[in-house]
């Protein structure tokens, strides 16, 4: 079996590795799991994998600590002795956070020469500069040898980049992938109970952007407006670990309910039940579509362009006027659920990954592109 890194670290690269490295071995694919500990936080990690299902990992870094440059430097470290000790065919990142980043810089630097590198999640792009994530993307896809993408805009921002069509491919979302396999183990996940919710009876909330919760002015200005629009419907907040420092001297206005991080399947249940969403994650946005569930985006823009032409998301802003005006909107007139999803969302992606994979490793791109196609992927 040919060896195969797969590099996670924040809590969504969990639910986007997992049918990746549940399809690998039907495609003789030996896939060694490196979790970073972008992911400080211990209990949450634990309860995610668990949900998931997914195996111990092989090497486990540590490098949630550090911060900035130096958790990008201690990625670089780590990673580029776990690539050494393993000497894989192959390294695979996946979405665009700093360890996604750190991972394609360890192979593109591994010594005596490059190890060829796959991007889960390539070709997405906001065009906001000032975000990481965006620059990360943008970066990685620049080292990356085969290209995985989900929606079909991101194979066309890769072809104007100059991107070789022999090496991109939309496969699916693999994200989609897990929530279509957990969505009934889900609605048994005691959520709702726990918190004393009802269906359609709450909205709920997910801030962790810097942009957002960095800037205290505009965190401020973004809770009075939650607060406004739970003064008509209760919203539920889990808060990301990094959020709840900065809301530790800033009393929740009435209505809004600050509760603690939530397992997979759990905060999946809350998705599900909610009447609304507001958000500023990427990857809620792909999910609320699945789920047909009315999305908030609390940015500027967004990166996943086709949550919008669904339907499902639309893109507020931040200005607090804006994002209030939005909500009373949905809930006066609610979207009308997809009629069907977005091409190749279809629980199959990471079949169509690994399968692409072995192919690459075979043959290069034309064997790779030759296996995912046959598994439905398309070429653009």
């Amino acid at each position: 079996m040919r060896r195969v890194l797969l590099v996670v670290g924040a809590r969504p690269n969990f639910m986007k590795a997992a049918s990746v490295l549940e399809a690998a071995p039907r495609h003789g694919l030996d896939v060694r799991l490196v979790d970073t500990g972008q992911h400080f936080t211990d209990e949450l990690t634990r309860r995610i994998t668990d949900d998931l299902g997914l195996p111990a990992p092989h090497h486990r870094l540590d490098v949630g600590r550090a911060a900035g440059l130096e958790q990008l430097a201690a990625l670089l470290v780590g990673l580029g002795r776990v690539v050494e000790a393993e000497a894989p065919a192959l390294v695979v990142v996946v979405g665009d956070v700093t360890s996604t980043l750190g991972g394609a810089l360890a192979a593109a630097r591994a010594g005596p020469r490059p190890v060829p590198l796959a991007h889960v999640e390539a070709g997405l792009r906001s065009g906001d500069r000032t975000m990481p994530e965006e620059l990360n993307r943008r970066l990685v896809d620049q080292l990356a040898d085969l290209l995985l993408c989900t929606e079909e805009g991101a194979l066309a921002n890769l072809r104007r980049e100059g991107r070789d069509d022999a090496t991109v491919l939309l496969v699916g979302n693999t994200m989609v992938d897990t929530l279509l396999r957990a969505r009934a183990r889900a609605a048994g996940a005691g959520a709702l109970e726990a918190l004393g919710l009802a269906p359609g009876g709450y909205g709920l909330v997910t801030l962790h952007r810097p942009a957002n919760v960095d800037d205290p002015p505009r965190l401020e200005a973004l809770l009075r407006a939650l607060g406004q629009v739970a003064a008509r419907l209760p919203l539920v907040f889990p808060v990301h670990p990094r959020t709840r420092a900065r809301l530790a001297a800033r009393p929740a206005p009435p209505g809004l309910r600050l509760v603690e991080p939530q397992g997979y399947l759990a905060f999946l249940q809350l998705m599900a039940g909610a009447r609304l969403v507001l958000t500023d994650s990427g990857g809620v946005q792909e999910e609320t579509t699945v789920l047909g569930v009315p999305c908030l985006t609390v940015r500027e823009s967004t990166e996943r362009p086709i949550t919008v032409t669904a339907g499902t998301n639309r893109v507020v802003g931040v200005d607090p006027a804006a994002v209030v005006a939005a909500a009373h909107e949905v809930l006066d007139r609610p979207p009308p659920p997809p009629r069907e999803p977005p091409p190749l969302w279809d629980g199959r992606a990471g079949e169509r990954i690994a399968a692409a994979i072995a192919g690459w490793l075979d043959g290069g791109p034309v064997e790779a592109r030759a296996r995912a196609v046959a598994l439905g992927a398309r070429t653009g």
